[in-house]
């Protein structure tokens, strides 16, 4: 029995040192493949990390681009509307004029647009009933006096010579076929200014058409006036 227990034992042994050298190989193989997944694990994660902070910082740069691009454009809508105020402002200037003024200025544009000095002139409701006869006076006067030869001066100063002016300056327009411009019956829902129709052809001098025209060829210097060394 002594003997069986010897072989036993040794037996026993054997396989312990078998099962010591197995789990030890296999701890050292588990260590290997765990440092070895530690390793990429840890390269994986610096990989994300910096492709989260390059990620990170191209988005603070796009919101950056947005911001300021944003921010442009609020300056730029600003400065629009400013430059629009400036030209309402004038407009409104020239609707405020004082009556001999803003008649004066209807005849210059009057007179300016006249083609042939027979057209029909189209005023506001308002303007038509306050200085429409006037106006229309006082072009006619004009371009009838552009054609009319010029007296001289010692005649023309006399109350006679003044009268002679006229009767010159009436036939003489009467021959050139102008200064027979004519109110005109219909009015037009506009704020100030004139409208020359001739036929089929419209000459439109209305203050609002002119401003509007005057902020599209003038709003750049108009800027450039109102916000010079503005950022």
């Amino acid at each position: 029995m002594e003997g069986i227990e010897k072989i036993t034992a040794r037996i026993e042994q054997d396989v312990q040192r078998e099962i010591d050298g197995v789990l030890a190989q296999a701890r050292a193989q588990a260590d290997d493949i765990t440092a070895r997944y530690e390793a990429q694990a840890a390269k994986e994660s610096e990989d994300i990390l910096a492709r989260g902070r390059k990620s990170a910082g191209e988005r603070v740069e796009r919101l950056y681009s947005v911001a300021q691009l944003e921010g442009k454009k609020r300056v730029l809508a600003v400065k629009q509307e400013m430059v629009g105020r400036a030209f309402d402002d004038a407009l409104e200037q020239l609707l405020s004029l004082p009556e001999d003024r803003y008649v004066g200025l209807l005849v210059d544009l009057t007179v300016s647009a006249a083609r042939t000095g027979r057209e029909q002139v189209i005023l506001s409701p308002k303007d038509r009933a306050r200085i429409g006869k006037q106006v229309i006076a006082a072009a006619n006067e004009r371009l009838a006096k552009a054609v009319a030869p010029e007296l001289p001066d010692a005649l023309a100063e006399s109350k006679a010579g003044a009268l002679l002016d006229k009767v010159v300056s009436g036939a003489s327009a009467l021959l050139a076929g102008t200064g027979m411009l004519t109110l005109s019956e219909e009015t037009r829902p506009i704020r100030g200014g004139v409208i020359l129709v001739d036929g089929r052809v419209e000459t439109n001098c209305s203050l609002e058409t002119l401003v509007r025209l005057q902020r599209e060829e003038l709003a750049s210097q108009v800027a450039q006036v109102l916000f010079d060394g503005v950022g």
